[in-house]
């Protein structure tokens, strides 16, 4: 059954373990109903894709394409929840919302991502170790963290059992205390991550993320994380949902809808916090 609304708070281990190791995990946390439900949207979108030829907005969605041994490939597309609604109302559900309310300490939130990233078999999308700060904040007042404990929190809905040779997320636990790393082609000066040697941050500190459907992750704009090429034969797909304190986000995102303001249920922004 689907947790309440009440049973959709964080306990305050659980807040802690965000700010000090940088995720949690909720297992379970949507039904096998719900998640089919997803995978027939992502069904359709991937039909969508199909018919495309380059990336752009389709249908209230950004399609981001590429190709790989003259194939498309779905990078990822952005804001799926403005071509399929049922996207959208996830993103809104108290069972993501009042954990991140408690987390940003504000009922009001501002949902900016509603992504769908398919992970293919061998379609060779990778995701290379960065903190997801280096797409909220582009410089020229584009991100304020106006809440002084990173002002946003991404949500990752498995799809698709993630096993080690699927793509499975990468964390660095600890990251989420970092402040801002540069993850660019040079050195970067933290001691687990030396010029983007993919291996090393693997071997040294690094934590697979084994999941089943249903399952979701929290975690914040400091913690770094990676996935690499699915070489399964098997989809991996998640849905990710990012939301942001009222008045961190100076930028427009792709999308019809796009940013729109949600409130979750009244008074869970104090709780435990």
């Amino acid at each position: 059954m689907p947790k309440t609304r009440r049973d959709a708070r964080l306990s305050a281990n659980e807040i802690q373990e965000f700010f000090e190791v940088g995720w949690i995990t909720r297992p379970a946390l949507f039904s096998t109903g719900e998640v089919s439900r997803m995978r027939a949207c992502f069904d359709e979108l991937e039909a969508i894709a199909s018919q495309l030829t380059e990336t752009g907005l389709h249908r209230g969605a950004h399609f981001v394409l590429g190709a790989k041994n003259g194939e498309q490939v779905i990078k990822r597309v952005v804001w799926a929840g403005g071509c399929k609604r049922y996207l959208l109302a996830i993103g809104n559900d108290p069972r993501l919302t009042a954990p991140c309310a408690q987390l940003l300490h504000s009922d009001v939130m501002d949902h900016l991502l509603n992504q769908a990233h398919f992970k293919r078999p061998r379609d060779g999308v990778v995701f290379d170790w960065h903190q997801d700060i280096q797409h909220r904040d582009k410089g020229n007042g584009t991100w304020t963290d106006v809440n002084g404990r990173g002002s946003f929190v991404q949500t990752l809905i498995v799809l698709d059992e993630m096993v080690p040779d699927s793509g499975p997320l990468l964390f660095m636990p600890g990251s989420s205390k970092w402040g801002r790393v540069g993850f660019g082609d040079h050195a970067c000066r933290h001691p687990y991550l030396a010029r983007r040697r993919q291996a090393k941050c693997r071997s040294d500190n690094a934590v697979m993320i084994a999941a089943q459907p249903g399952d979701t992750l929290f975690f914040g704009p400091y913690t770094a994380h990676a996935s690499f090429e699915n070489t399964s034969p098997r989809y991996r797909r998640v849905l990710i949902n990012g939301y942001a304190s009222p008045g961190a986000n100076g930028r427009d995102y792709p999308g019809s809808g796009a940013g729109r303001r949600l409130v979750a249920p009244a008074g869970l922004s104090g709780a435990l916090s």
